[in-house]
């Protein structure tokens, strides 16, 4: 009954109640579902914005994708195959981002990608890099918005998952 009165305004909400599922409070839960609204407008931007990111900074990745790696990386945001894997990326993201609130679902969905990504044979060191350059642009894109609290919420939030997808990768 308390749930059904917070979710009608009637109860306040604790912020500063930690979810031990995630280890977040349910401040930093909203500050991740609010900034991570800004990159979700653009899908297929956004996207581009991290693969190309990641593609920079380690070059030898763009090999482990057929689709596309043969291809200029100054000219892999216009082909249409890239996009479309960019635009899934922020989608698997955004069940993930959507499902904060309820460990359950966001932790099958952890499970489902990276039992995906462990049949391609990719590693935790491969994912380690990506947490790292996917912080890097959410730093870029949210400009002044990328507080100090948002940039703790947002590494909380990704540890959080990627120690899911870790375990996944591992077993």
């Amino acid at each position: 009954m308390a749930m059904f009165l917070r979710f009608l305004g009637i109860l306040p909400h604790d912020d500063n109640k930690v979810d031990s599922a995630t280890g977040l409070t349910e401040r930093q839960k909203k500050l991740v579902q609010n900034t991570w609204a800004v990159v979700r407008k653009d899908e297929v931007g956004s996207g581009i914005a991290v693969m190309t990111a990641f593609f920079k900074k380690y070059p030898h990745y763009q090999q482990h994708f057929n689709a596309f790696k043969d291809i200029p990386l100054n000219e892999l945001p216009a082909n249409k195959r890239f996009q479309a894997h960019c635009a899934s990326i922020i989608s698997a993201l955004n069940s993930v981002i959507d499902s904060l609130h309820d460990s359950g679902l966001m932790e099958a969905n952890l499970v489902v990608l990276a039992e995906r990504h462990k049949k391609r044979g990719q590693t935790k060191l491969e994912f380690e890099n990506l947490k790292e350059v996917m912080l890097d642009v959410l730093r870029q894109a949210l400009g002044r918005q990328y507080t100090p609290e948002v940039a703790e919420a947002w590494r909380k939030t990704l540890d959080s998952a990627f120690t899911k997808i870790y375990q996944v990768l591992a077993s």
